[in-house]
């Protein structure tokens, strides 16, 4: 028996209910890129099957290399991981050394699994979503020696920040970590990264995923951005060759796929604003404007039960936010997918509200 899933993407648990096999469900829970992988991904990774005998370079040079170069950024300042995950915890143990962590609540929960695991405190701010952002909040410290958490764009509201109000708040706080997992879905010139920022603020670490855009959560890749000194500590801390030598070829290629790049880009505002006016015109469904491949949407009815129906009556799995406490089951989350998806999603959203 699966247990109820803190994540979206347990396709396990969502088989059980459904009663039919997890490849036949339509998954909407996950927010993966639905085009991807490309390609050339998947040439890169196939090519290196040879390597499979031998043990990954320790120090991921070209793979650093590659990263440092489309960042424009030196390599010492990179960091690959076993996605964001692996990474989230070694920054628990460089925050578990301050007094505490501002943390704006809802939030993506590795956070709060991170720091308690390793003996970090936080402070959590209420957010009400859909209201402003609570930057004034985030300006009143406890005390010197305190930390921030951002998610930018936010998870699991799709609201993007700032870049200009976040570097206002980067010379109060002993260390700053953005988790930018969604930021690669927004086209260059609209993106709010503070990466070109690293270098004056020591105090910075940014978080990547390349897992969601490309559609690789199975291969679990993401990479940290911070001073070498920190990411030479946390080398330190973490076990050898975290990052498998398909996982280091798949990145690698990503960073050339510059016709997926730009297909993506063109191709999310279109669908995202398309299922927001869908979803929009159903009776009880209020989704919130949204910067990522996702949307969250509150209903007036349960949303676990609405997810149930959806699993039993169509084998739709959308995501239900009760692993945010400040949402509860009022709320729910939807990838933005396929025009096709998207709108079998609607319809059978329609069947079940209008009856």
């Amino acid at each position: 028996m699966f247990e109820r899933p803190h994540h979206g993407g347990n396709l396990g648990w969502a088989a059980e209910i459904a009663g039919c096999p997890a490849f036949s469900l339509l998954d909407f829970s996950a927010s993966i890129n639905p085009f991807g992988p490309p390609p050339a991904i998947l040439v890169a990774i196939q090519s290196a099957f040879s390597a499979l005998p031998h043990y990954p370079d320790p120090d991921y040079r070209h793979l650093r290399q590659a990263i440092a170069v489309y960042h424009d950024i030196a390599p010492a300042w990179v960091l690959p991981g076993n996605g964001s995950a692996e990474l989230l915890t070694l920054a628990g143990r460089t925050f578990a050394d301050l007094d505490s962590t501002n943390l704006v609540t809802p939030a993506f929960g590795d956070y709060g699994r991170s720091w308690r695991g390793a003996g970090a405190r936080l402070n959590l701010i209420p957010w009400t979503v859909g209201s402003p952002w609570p930057w004034l909040v985030l300006q009143t410290k406890i005390s010197k020696n305190q930390g921030l958490i951002l998610n930018n764009p936010h998870n699991p509201s799709g609201v993007l920040l700032s870049r200009t109000e976040i570097l206002k708040l980067l010379p109060d706080y002993q260390w700053v970590l953005i988790d930018e997992a969604f930021m690669n879905f927004l086209p260059p010139a609209e993106q709010q990264s503070l990466i070109a920022d690293l270098p004056q603020f020591p105090n910075l670490i940014i978080l990547r995923s390349l897992t969601k855009f490309y559609a690789l959560p199975g291969l679990r890749l993401g990479y940290a951005l911070a001073h070498p000194d920190l990411l030479h500590q946390w080398q330190q801390w973490r076990d050898p060759w975290p990052v498998n030598v398909l996982a280091e070829a798949a990145a690698i290629a990503s960073f050339q796929a510059t016709t997926f790049q730009a297909k993506i880009w063109h191709w999310l505002p279109l669908e995202r604003a398309k299922l927001f006016q869908q979803l929009q015109q159903l009776p009880g469904l209020t989704p919130l404007p949204s910067a990522a491949n996702f949307l969250l949407v509150k209903t007036e009815i349960s949303a676990t039960k609405l997810q149930r129906k959806l699993l039993t009556t169509a084998h739709i799995l959308i995501r239900d936010c009760l692993s945010f406490p400040e949402l509860g089951d009022r709320f729910f989350r939807v990838a933005v997918r396929s025009r096709e998806e998207n709108q079998r999603l609607v319809n059978a959203l329609q069947h079940l509200l209008m009856v």
